[in-house]
Formats: C-alpha cells, sequence, structure tokens
C-alpha cells in the first residue's frame, strides 16, 4: 500500500513563540521542527507498510524553505520520498488555504488516486484540528478521525476513537483519509543508518503554479480569518504568603471562597 502522510513544520515549542508585528503572522523565525503531533502518523504509516512486506510512505508538507527539516525527519524515521510546496504566496494561509494545497499536492503525488492518507490530529502551533476534515472533503475521501489504533485490510480502515466515556469502533472502506492521535503508538528515533540513507531518497520541490493553484486563493489576503492583535502573557504575579499562626486552614478557606473556588 501506498500511503501519504501530510506533516507539518512548526515552531519548537520550547522556543518563545510570537507574531510579527508587521502582519500578526506566527513568527517563523525561530527554531522550528517536525510537528510531535505529525510523528505518530509517519510512524503509523511505517507500521503498515512494514507489516505489509511492500508499498511505500511519502510526506508532504507546506511551508518555507526551513519546512524542509520536517521532511528530512520524517525520512530518516523511514519514509520512502517527500514532497515540499514552498511558494511566496502561500505565507499567511488559513486552513481552508492549507488544505486546497495539501489536496492537490496529495493528487499529484498519487496521480489523482490516493489509497490511504494519514494526518497527525492537529498541529502543535495553530492546534484547530479542522484541516483532515476539510483535506478529506476535498479529496472526496471518507474521514475516520482521532484513531487510537488503526487496521487496515480487506479494503477497509478500522480505527478504535477513545472518548471521555466511551470508546468507538468505527470503519471506512479505502481509499480514506484518517487522523491519529497521541496515543497510537511511540514514534522511533531516526537510527544512524536511516539518517544516512535519509540524504538519498528523493525530495521533490513544487510551487503553486506546478499544483495548478491560483495565487489568489491562498495567502494572508485569503485567509477567512486573521489576528487583530496580540500581547505578550503578563509575568507571573507572587502569590500571597500566609503565616500559620493556627489559623492557617481558616486563611486558605478564605482565599479559596474569595477566589470563588468554594
Amino acid at each position: 500500500m501506498n500511503i501519504v502522510v501530510c506533516v507539518k513544520y512548526v515552531p519548537d515549542a520550547q522556543s518563545e513563540r510570537t507574531f510579527q508585528e508587521s502582519d500578526n503572522t506566527v513568527d517563523r523565525a525561530v527554531d522550528g521542527l517536525l510537528s510531535e503531533l505529525d510523528e505518530y502518523a509517519v510512524e503509523e504509516a511505517l507500521k503498515i507498510v512494514e507489516a505489509a512486506g511492500e508499498g511505500e510512505v511519502t510526506v508532504v508538507t507546506v511551508g518555507p524553505g526551513a519546512a524542509a527539516d520536517a521532511l528530512k525527519k520524517a525520512l530518516q524515521m523511514g519514509a520512502d520520498k517527500g514532497v515540499h510546496v514552498q511558494d511566496e504566496a502561500l505565507h499567511g494561509s488559513d486552513a481552508v488555504a492549507t488544505s486546497l494545497v495539501l489536496a492537490k499536492a496529495v493528487e499529484k503525488a498519487t496521480d489523482g488516486s490516493p489509497e490511504l492518507v494519514l494526518t497527525g490530529m492537529s498541529s502543535t502551533d495553530g492546534v484547530m484540528g479542522v484541516v483532515p476534515a476539510m483535506l478529506a472533503e476535498r479529496l472526496g475521501l471518507p474521514q475516520v478521525t482521532y484513531a487510537s489504533e488503526l487496521t487496515v485490510g480487506d479494503g477497509k480502515v478500522t480505527i478504535r476513537r477513545d472518548g471521555d466515556t466511551a470508546s468507538e469502533t468505527i470503519e471506512a472502506s479505502l481509499p480514506a483519509l484518517v487522523s491519529v492521535t497521541d496515543q497510537i503508538n511511540e514514534p522511533r528515533y531516526p537510527s544512524f543508518k536511516g539518517i544516512m540513507a535519509a540524504k538519498k531518497k528523493p525530495v521533490e520541490a513544487w510551487s503553486l503554479a506546478d499544483l495548478g493553484v491560483d495565487a489568489g486563493d491562498v495567502g494572508l489576503d485569503a485567509a477567512w480569518t486573521a489576528v487583530v492583535s496580540f500581547a505578550k502573557r503578563p509575568p507571573r504575579e507572587q502569590g500571597q504568603l500566609v503565616t500559620d499562626e493556627g489559623d492557617g486552614g481558616t486563611k486558605l478557606a478564605e482565599f479559596l471562597s474569595a477566589q470563588k473556588f468554594l
């Protein structure tokens, strides 16, 4: 089975993330990496292909030049090839535009016949979780989302979705799109052999023109939402210190009551 995994290059959560003052878009000049939640999708694709003993895994990303690092990590994990959609007109694109570009890239990478498309449950920067559903709609594929367990066979995909009060088993006929959670597996670390092999794996670079996407349909001007303003989180204030002179419990209760915790 040939599987396409959509991944995203995101700012490192350990760095100081902020927005650009010029247009209120995410500042991507900071250190970045493959979105942690997308690693689970890459791992699951690799497991499916390894279990079948045949097939290949293609990773697709949309982003600036630095997004190549996300592809590199996926290739080091074991993916077979990568696709990088890069175009200056993409700057400021929202989920709607992103899903459009991803759909065109998936179709081009699979000659219009994707077998299985995997994604993470959401990105760790936007944390919207809507792109998988939008992408499935654009591709005309059934979607099964938030998979904690995934099985492929007999022309269908079966997932287990764990909720707060119950677990659901959901089936869909192939081809299909599946988004996975961070409960589905434990992503592998790239081995030295994998790191060296990744250097020889093919990565194609496509522009919007290559995909037949009009630049006017993407970017900040075409976005359905916009960040109006932003401000740094204020520094944490020092907590209230209470000296227990035999009435500590009473003072604690009074504090909790004043904060409407009681």
